[in-house]
């Protein structure tokens, strides 16, 4: 069979020297990025305009004067103000792998080969039939139901995709169920499913919500019951109106509560009873538990009818079961995602896959246990200071003294300024979460982590 002209193209040995070349380079310039660094004072004056500009033309500004200069080395970042830093918040889970990871340089490098930036609705490469392939396989290697997967730009869209699916298969139902204090996302329609009215502030309603509280840890038992009892009570007033219940398996923004297997059994046995669909919001969760999927770690494999990934895959899906398969023109976007996310996405899924980071002994595991006894290691010096810590797998987050909000953002200030980036999840109590970039750091790195955030919590003591 005669080469296609990308075969060639991408072959040829000016390409691999190019790409040989960039990495040299990369790795060469990576050896001064050896630890935390300070602001270089001679750029404080234009790095502050160039914050006050932005501020001005976004219509606000940012949570923390962060503009990176587009290099790193694992799990640390340069700024464009001469500092570096830890990065343990990953842009809120998106860097996986840290910044300038060789793989996804490399991976870069492979995509702006292609002839387009953009991948979507029309015309699609090949990277985009083995992304989904990627997914799907992921999705059903313990016998799930997942068929189909419909890629797409962001986590939002990939929910909106999800609701869009289940409203049209149970209509004329309209509802939806939600857990409290749940983040869907902030669309017009998924603003009204997050549980936090200031993210809808002067916002019309136009998708009708009934909250179930989620799981409690410490009361097992009886929060079992009282969530049953509140879904059953949505179920009476509206029956028959509910097309689906969102729920996250883990609360990210609501403060990293996670579930457990015998109340999402209770839950879903119940909703399945009355034929309402399951979608699992997998944005955050995906590739940060035991298990590629959270649904997976918790053995909820024969519920799921839909699921939503997103962040560390970089390119965001919603994979669904054939019941949900949407008629013609429902879901389409001019484009699905760019070329470089589908090629990074790949590489991130397949070392995922192939890297040793599930199970109980997996790197996800081993990183959680470090940076959990790092924490513990601080509450038990300093009672009082650390509450916690919570969340499960890469997902970690403690209370700090008493989890006060303006307290806990000036903490968060001035870890950012001693060289960690950190970030809120939950508001009564306010906590400090943790996404780390599991795909980079090491245990050394934690450890100076953990060293420079009980320096911080002691200015607060």
């Amino acid at each position: 069979m005669k080469p296609l002209v990308a075969e060639s193209f991408t072959s040829d040995p000016r390409i691999a020297q190019a790409r040989r070349l960039v990495m040299e380079a990369l790795a060469d310039y990576q050896q001064a990025i050896t630890g935390i660094r300070a602001a270089d004072p001679e750029r404080k004056a234009s790095y502050a305009e160039s914050l006050r500009q932005f501020a001005a033309m976004r219509g606000g500004a940012l949570f923390y004067p962060y503009l990176g200069t587009g290099i790193g080395k694992g799990a640390l970042v340069e700024l464009a103000d001469g500092s570096v830093k830890y990065d343990m918040i990953s842009g809120i889970g998106v860097h996986y792998f840290g910044h300038s990871h060789p793989q996804l340089v490399e991976a870069g490098f492979n995509a702006a080969l292609s002839d387009t930036v953009m991948e979507g609705n029309l015309q699609q490469d090949t990277d985009s039939v083995a992304f989904s392939r990627l997914l799907i396989d992921a999705a059903r290697r313990h016998g799930g139901n997942l068929e189909h997967c419909f890629l797409t730009a962001t986590g939002a869209t990939a929910n909106e995709n999800a609701l869009k699916m289940v409203l049209q298969k149970h209509a004329p139902a309209q509802r939806i169920l939600a857990f409290e204090h749940c983040f869907a996302g902030r669309t017009l329609a998924l603003a009204q499913i997050t549980d936090k009215a200031a993210y809808r502030v002067g916002l019309p309603t136009i998708l009708s919500v009934d909250y179930v509280p989620f799981f409690d840890a410490f009361t097992a038992a009886e929060s079992t019951a009282r969530s049953l009892r509140a879904l059953r009570e949505h179920l009476t007033r509206f029956p028959k109106q509910h097309a689906a219940m969102m729920l996250e398996l883990v609360q990210g923004e609501g403060g990293y509560y996670a579930g457990q297997r015998d109340f999402f059994v209770a839950i879903m046995d119940e909703l399945q009873k009355h034929q309402i669909a399951i979608v699992i919001d997998e944005i955050q969760t995906f590739g940060r538990t035991s298990e590629p999927f959270a649904f997976q770690h918790f053995g909820l494999d024969a519920y799921v009818d839909v699921v939503t990934v997103g962040k560390l895959t970089q390119a965001c899906a919603t994979l669904f079961t054939d019941a949900y398969k949407p008629q013609p023109n429902l879901v389409s976007q001019t484009f699905t995602s760019s070329t470089a996310a589908i090629f990074a996405g790949r590489v991130i899924i397949e070392s995922l896959l192939s890297g040793g980071y599930f199970g109980a002994e997996g790197k996800i595991e081993r990183l959680r246990k470090h940076l959990i006894d790092g924490l513990e290691g601080i509450g038990l010096r300093h009672p009082g200071w650390v509450a916690g810590p919570y969340g499960m797998g890469a997902m970690i987050a403690f209370t700090a003294f008493d989890g006060g909000a303006e307290r806990t953002k000036n903490i968060l200030h001035a870890l950012y300024e001693a060289g960690v980036i950190a970030f809120v999840a939950g508001s009564v109590p306010a906590r400090i979460r943790f996404l780390m970039p599991v795909g980079a750091i090491t245990p050394a790195d934690i450890e100076r982590v953990c060293k420079i955030l009980e320096s911080t919590l002691s200015q607060f003591a």
